[in-house]
């Protein structure tokens, strides 16, 4: 179970829920023990300085890992466990480069220590948290409830009698726009009144399974219809930064790739198709071709790409898998027409097929395009409209939570998904 359900566990915190308990134990294991027992040799030879320098970076790296990995660990269907190397990887390795390159005297086996114990301990954080019960959720029988009893990993029990306050559970939710009865009212505000959370059905599944469902375009469902302008314009700079970075380290790797799908099959190396884009404007997007050169079709049809689709070459399978054909888009970060990480632009004629099927799904134009997003991490490729919807409601969820926090936690699991192959048509 994802530490989401931290926010639901108020009512049976212990010891091991506190952040004090967590930091405070991981900073003497992991600071102050490794620097206890490096005193006494460095001490006598003077070489104090580079220590003590050792001692305030990895404080500082242990801070800063621990508060990205609770921060990405908030977010719905993360397990946990999955980024604790991640956020301490980021967080030490940042600090060593500040050393580095500031070049500061620091001790190397003060910081490999660190860095061990810090993972150490937080994996036993985690294993112990874990071993608690799955969420106990109390539905009031009213409105539009129906969907939550689908969401697995949760005990969900339909409340039948409002007077009955001596059932403990760790939230319970209600859909708060139906008229329910003046019994439950004051059951609802008992339960407020007594520490219990209580929460609108909306909220509770956009919790649990990291979507926003959509209804109508309205501030109840999604907060400001321009998410995070600061964050955009930040974010704008650091994708421009990277892909210069990206791109001469690349370029070796990409020459390989290129003579390997000219060797493959007949036909140009880069698949060039207009997919819509940023504000909803349409752009020239890039990829490794992965398909062989077939007679043109109907303009929808051959922009939908399905399971064992017969087009595919053999090296495009291999491309495919592991999203290697995606590297080319870096042309169109660049350019300002697409990011690292944002809701994936459809192919023109897909674009507008949708947009006639699905309320609102030009508002997912509202920030740049990625090469990889929390749909893909969480979903994978679809066509349909039926599974549209569902990437959309995906897609809203990264809108609304628009930050730099899921999108450092979208890069983690995009590696994984890599790795994996998920999703990949």
């Amino acid at each position: 179970m994802a530490l989401t359900s931290a926010k639901f566990t108020s009512a049976r915190r212990t010891l091991w829920h506190r952040v004090r308990f967590q930091l405070g134990v991981g900073l003497l294991l992991a600071v102050l023990l490794p620097y206890a027992v490096r005193y006494p040799f460095d001490a006598p030879a003077g070489d104090l300085a580079a220590l003590n320098d050792s001692l305030i970076g990895t404080t500082l790296a242990l801070i800063a890992g621990y508060y990205a990995f609770r921060r990405m660990s908030h977010y719905p269907g993360v397990r946990a466990s999955y980024h604790i190397l991640p956020s301490f990887s980021a967080s030490y390795g940042a600090a060593l480069a500040v050393f580095f390159f500031a070049r500061l005297d620091y001790s190397r086996l003060h910081f490999f220590f660190s860095f061990v114990l810090a993972a150490f301990w937080y994996y036993i954080v985690y294993f112990k948290l874990q071993r608690q019960q799955r969420l106990s959720i109390g539905v009031v029988p009213y409105g539009e409830v129906g969907p939550l009893f689908r969401i697995p990993d949760v005990r969900w029990t339909s409340l039948s009698d409002p007077t009955d306050a001596a059932a403990a559970y760790d939230a319970v939710v209600a859909d708060l726009r139906f008229d329910i009865p003046d019994e439950w009212e004051r059951y609802l505000a008992d339960r407020a009144l007594a520490g219990t959370l209580v929460m609108h059905v909306k909220q509770m599944e956009e919790s649990l399974t990291g979507r926003v469902a959509i209804e109508h375009l309205s501030e109840n469902n999604l907060g400001s219809l321009i998410p995070g302008i600061v964050y955009a314009k930040v974010k704008r700079v650091w994708d421009f930064a990277m892909a210069l970075l990206a791109i001469p380290l690349l370029l070796p790797f990409l020459l390989v790739v290129a003579l390997l799908i000219r060797l493959d099959s007949e036909g140009p190396v880069f698949f060039r198709q207009q997919r819509m884009g940023y504000r909803g404007h349409p752009f020239m997007m890039f990829k490794f071709r992965s398909m062989r050169v077939h007679a043109a079709e109907d303009a929808r049809d051959s922009a939908m790409t399905r399971d064992d689709d017969s087009r595919v070459t053999r090296v495009g399978r291999f491309l495919r898998r592991y999203r290697v054909d995606e590297l080319p888009q870096v042309i169109n970060i660049l350019k300002g027409e697409m990011s690292w990480i944002g809701p994936r632009p459809e192919a023109v004629p897909l674009s507008e097929w949708y947009e006639a099927e699905l309320p609102f799904y030009r508002y997912r134009h509202i920030v740049r395009p990625g090469i990889t997003g929390w749909a893909q991490v969480k979903q994978g490729h679809v066509a349909d409209v039926e599974d549209v919807l569902w990437k959309l409601q995906y897609d809203f969820y990264y809108i609304k939570n628009f930050s730099f926090w899921l999108d450092l936690l979208i890069v983690a699991r995009t590696i994984r998904t890599v790795l994996s192959g998920f999703g990949a048509r």
